[in-house]
């Protein structure tokens, strides 16, 4: 897939999983459970122990799937992220490394930040995350968005699942749900519950 492919994949998906586990083995698991739900696109993130090895499995027995590397931060992480098949990087904050590597390498990068401006710079070259998104909510996506009119923004961090409509509503390119997501009994029905209550 190309970029604007990818792109267009993580916005069509509106859910955005963020899997961090305290082990590759659940994040596998996770991402196994949500992708044989009909899920196109996850990210699993640099801060779960093995996280590059549960990658590039994720990647060999998924070959479809749009597959990212989240809380990636530096230039070596986010070289192994893409030798392990990472489709998209993702960081919480500006960072300039991992922006370098995604331009060398023709790859999505969703640069997080968390004010209008940090958010406005990274939604001019791409797609933006506005992190930690709970901290304003959907009103305060609803204000930055309101002076970025067209921006991308995926706001991420401390939602709920039963905030999700919310955010879609505000404007929220897609929408990461983290540790809400992987707590639910069957996490793949909750999602399908969300988009269907978002329609």
């Amino acid at each position: 897939m190309d970029q604007a492919e990818i792109e267009r994949a993580i916005g069509a998906g509106r859910v955005l999983p963020v899997l961090r586990t305290p082990d590759a083995d659940g994040a596998v698991r996770a991402a196994e459970t949500l992708l044989a739900a009909g899920l196109t696109v996850i990210e699993l993130t640099a801060t779960t122990p093995g996280w590059a090895g549960a990658l590039a499995g994720l990647r060999r027995g998924n070959p479809a799937a749009v597959l990212g590397a989240g809380t990636v931060t530096t230039a070596e992480d986010a070289r192994r992220a893409l030798d392990a098949g990472a489709d998209f990087l993702v960081s919480p904050y500006p960072a300039e490394a991992v922006r370098a590597v995604a331009a060398e390498t023709g790859t999505v990068f969703l640069e997080g930040g968390f004010t209008p401006g940090e958010v406005a710079a990274a939604a001019g070259r791409g797609i933006a995350k506005l992190f930690p998104a709970h901290v304003g909510g959907p009103a305060y996506l609803r204000s930055v968005l309101a002076v970025l009119p067209g921006a991308r923004v995926v706001p991420t961090g401390g939602i709920a699942l039963t905030d999700v409509p919310a955010y879609l509503e505000a404007g929220a390119y897609a929408v990461g749900v983290g540790s809400d997501l992987v707590k639910a009994p069957d996490p793949a029905k909750a999602v399908r519950e969300l988009l269907e209550a978002a329609k």
